[in-house]
């Protein structure tokens, strides 16, 4: 945990001279964001990707991990993402943008199987040991539970993005439970928390929060309008500022390094009520 009181070490000594000694107060680190230009359902240009980071770095955001979906649809691999990444960066630092991008991907769980043990750990988040795995937004998957179970007793470290939009843990909460106390993280959107996503996705994402079942709260941007790269305002909008440094901040730094997640700030521990075992069988 002796990282978590120098997360600057997770920014290139390039970005801490420009930022100076703006570099870490208040400083955000996104996830999960889809900056890339031309690779997926994100920007299509450089422009708007540029636009992008823009709208985060206003938002207080220092470094954005760029997702890509690598699906089916998206045949996405690490040497692409890696050179892209290379020359975003490239044109933040032109144009004086004070972001960082790291490498990652958002991996398709249904077509997880077709990657092997090596190409995943390319694809880790931030060139590091964790994995962002998309659930599917179908009712229905019944190997949801064994594909991840079987990818943590592989020893690949997961963390799932956005649980709270998949109906498959809204009709068995008990299994993103299963898959938590197994080890997966959970990183949950912040337009989730505010109602960008409808009223049931709120309160199953504030019901998360409550059972102390979210790790990291992200952007998932795609763009600089519908879908942008706000996160330190949704977090106070829902209430939850207390935690926003663990959430974003000392949580994530830890991903970005390997290194052991911090524990969740006592201060702001889980209510009386919403103990882990209990937040879905109490009448949901």
């Amino acid at each position: 945990m002796g990282h978590c009181g120098q997360p600057e070490r997770i920014i290139s000594s390039c970005l801490r001279r420009r930022l100076g000694a703006r570099l870490w107060f208040g400083a955000v680190i996104d996830l999960h964001c889809h900056v890339l230009p031309g690779i997926d359902d994100g920007p299509a240009t450089v422009e708007e990707a540029v636009a992008i980071a823009r709208a985060a770095a206003r938002g207080g955001t220092r470094v954005m991990v760029a997702t890509p979906h690598v699906s089916l649809r998206y045949r996405n691999d690490a040497p692409t993402i890696g050179r892209l990444v290379g020359e975003l960066n490239a044109r933040l630092e032109a144009e004086g943008v004070l972001i960082e991008v790291r490498p990652g991907a958002e991996i398709a769980i249904a077509n997880v199987g077709e990657l092997d043990r090596s190409e995943l750990l390319s694809l880790g988040l931030g060139g590091g040991p964790y994995l962002l795995m998309e659930p599917p937004f179908t009712r229905s998957f019944t190997r949801l539970g064994p594909i991840l179970l079987d990818l943590q007793r592989r020893g690949h470290r997961i963390v799932l993005a956005h649980p709270e939009r998949c109906p498959v843990f809204h009709r068995e909460p008990e299994l993103l439970e299963t898959l938590v106390d197994a080890g997966a993280l959970t990183s949950i959107t912040a337009g989730s928390l505010v109602g960008a996503f409808g009223r049931h996705v709120r309160r199953f994402a504030l019901d998360l929060v409550r059972a102390d079942m979210v790790h990291n709260v992200a952007s998932d941007a795609h763009d600089d309008g519908n879908r942008a790269p706000g996160i330190a305002t949704e977090l106070e909008r829902a209430g939850l500022a207390p935690l926003a440094d663990w959430l974003t901040r000392q949580v994530p730094s830890a991903i970005l390094e390997g290194a052991e997640i911090p524990p969740r700030p006592a201060a702001v521990a889980p209510a009386a009520g919403s103990a882990r075992g209990r937040w879905w069988r109490g009448g949901r």
